[in-house]
């Protein structure tokens, strides 16, 4: 299992310079050059309003990008971190104020497919993790996805408003140790193909969401659903199947 780095280590770490230190924590590469780059498309490009903005982050952003296809959208606001392992498809649009943070030391990074809409004040943030959304995956305003292993959201899924995928947890088995100093873990989260899932539903780390399923808004997930579910509930329990959306047996 990768490192589960601490945000107040990073910082804090007296032996790095400020700027050492937010170069590794934003940028992601060393180098002035990367940090001078970086820092000039942010300056004239972020927060830029209107159609204006949108046409200078449609020529810049990419610059900062591992891979960017054609036709993607950025809106104002926007703020990229380690932006070199954020690799992005054909066909997208991210919303206004969302982050997109693919910090680590070792990990892959973000990837997002073909036809993705990512909606407005959503957050995919790794910690040392890795998060890759299918083709045409629509994830909703205020969403979260966080990954400190592997999190995958499957083509043509959609998550409502509110929703969050939660690729990591804190061990809390020591009463007498505060929970922020005991280790982390993470196994990730697969969420399939065509899965649906009502606003503000949480998935919990270490679950597989099969494909097709249904979440209900406001369930909370701990364990497996399996394809062509539907499930709801505090915590979520499964209702019934979505039989006659099944493919047909040979």
């Amino acid at each position: 299992m990768p490192d589960i780095p601490k945000a107040q280590d990073q910082l804090f770490d007296a032996r790095s310079s400020a700027l050492d230190k937010y170069a590794r924590l934003v940028v992601g590469r060393a180098g002035w050059w990367a940090l001078v780059k970086h820092e000039l498309i942010v300056l004239v490009s972020q927060a830029v309003p209107g159609a204006l903005g949108l046409v200078l982050r449609q020529a810049l952003y990419p610059r900062l990008l591992g891979a960017c296809g054609r036709n993607v959208v950025f809106g104002q606001n926007v703020v990229l971190r380690h932006p070199g392992k954020i690799r992005i498809g054909d066909n997208v649009a991210v919303d206004d104020n969302c982050l997109l943070d693919a910090k680590g030391d070792t990990n892959a990074g973000i990837t997002i497919g073909s036809g993705v809409f990512v909606g407005r004040n959503t957050i995919l943030s790794c910690k040392n993790g890795d998060i890759a959304l299918g083709d045409r995956a629509n994830i909703g305003f205020n969403c979260e996805i966080f990954s400190a292993s592997q999190v995958t959201v499957g083509a043509d899924a959609l998550l409502a408003a509110y929703c969050y995928v939660i690729g990591g947890d804190h061990e809390s088995a020591d009463p007498s140790t505060p929970v922020l100093a005991q280790a982390r873990r993470s196994t990730g989260v697969a969420v399939g193909d065509g899965v649906w899932m009502g606003a503000g539903a949480k998935i919990l780390d270490g679950v597989t969401i099969g494909s097709h399923a249904i979440i209900g808004a406001g369930a909370v997930v701990r364990v497996d659903v399996p394809e062509f579910a539907v499930a709801a509930g505090r915590p979520a329990r499964i209702l019934g199947t979505r039989a006659g959306d099944r493919p047909p047996t040979e």
